[in-house]
């Protein structure tokens, strides 16, 4: 993403997480909040993520946020009190939060959050007490010393969020969001999703991933890192993290698509995974 300027991908993730709500039925993720924030401005870019040919994206975009927030569901049970959504963009679960007791950290670029800012106020959607925005501006800080800032509790487990994110940096951004995580008290996980290594994509995989590395790079925002299940195995590992799920296609139209009467779910062109790692 070019500095100073707000995601492009961002926006258009959340415009096929509304996509979804209107056209798939019943949703996989229940988003009304997406429709609102970014329908009054984006209606013609709705209609075309709902055509049929968009179905994957939009079918991709919805579990990718229903599988992150039931991990989350489950650490709050386990008494996590603490998400940090990292690179949230248009992310909607801080304005539909179902845990009282959850205080939500949205951590992106200062200048995608002023941009979701007005998005907001457009909409006329209220800033939950609970919410927490923390700009995030790795020339002078890190992510840690912005968190603490904001009041994260470091000594408290945390649950992170990582939705669209890891593609786009570099292995060592990586390895310092993991690492810093792994290192959080026992408890504490991290949901995201990551791109696979394209020589390893069937052809029709790779003429895919073509067509979305060409779109992606052109908003500024290029693929820059890959990854096979093996690989991020062993890197989770390496941070330190000890339960690790990996999902992909097959797996995720298994737990969220099966028995659906219109159709939906993941087609077979698979570009990347889900996974979850906890500490202990």
């Amino acid at each position: 993403m070019e500095t100073g300027k707000a995601s492009r991908t961002a926006l258009g993730a959340a415009i096929r997480r509304a996509a979804h709500q209107l056209m798939d039925c019943p949703p996989v993720l229940d988003d009304a909040i997406a429709v609102r924030l970014v329908g009054s401005g984006y209606r013609g870019k709705i209609g075309r993520a709902s055509h049929r040919v968009g179905r994957d994206a939009r079918a991709f975009m919805a579990v990718r946020s229903r599988y992150a927030e039931d991990q989350l569901a489950e650490a709050v049970r386990r008494g996590v009190a603490q998400y940090v959504v990292l690179g949230a963009g248009l992310d909607t679960f801080a304005y539909r939060n179902p845990f009282p007791s959850l205080r939500v950290f949205e951590v992106d670029f200062p200048a995608t959050q002023e941009w979701k800012r007005s998005m907001l106020a457009a909409a006329k959607i209220a800033m939950p007490a609970e919410l927490i925005f923390v700009p995030l501006d790795l020339e002078h800080h890190t992510m840690a010393e912005e968190l603490q800032e904001a009041g994260f509790d470091a000594s408290a487990p945390a649950f992170f969020g990582w939705l669209g994110v890891a593609p786009y940096l570099t292995l060592a951004a990586f390895r310092a969001t993991i690492d810093f995580i792994a290192k959080l008290p026992e408890g504490s996980a991290v949901s995201f999703d990551y791109a696979l290594e394209p020589e390893t994509l069937s052809k029709a995989g790779r003429t895919a991933f073509d067509g979305l590395a060409g779109r992606v790079a052109r908003a500024g925002e290029p693929l820059r890192l890959f990854f096979t299940p093996q690989a991020m195995e062993a890197e989770l590992r390496r941070a330190g993290f000890e339960r690790i799920e990996q999902l992909g296609s097959d797996e995720l139209n298994e737990r969220y698509f099966k028995g659906r009467e219109d159709g939906l779910k993941l087609s077979g062109i698979k570009l990347a995974m889900l996974a979850t790692a906890w500490v202990r």
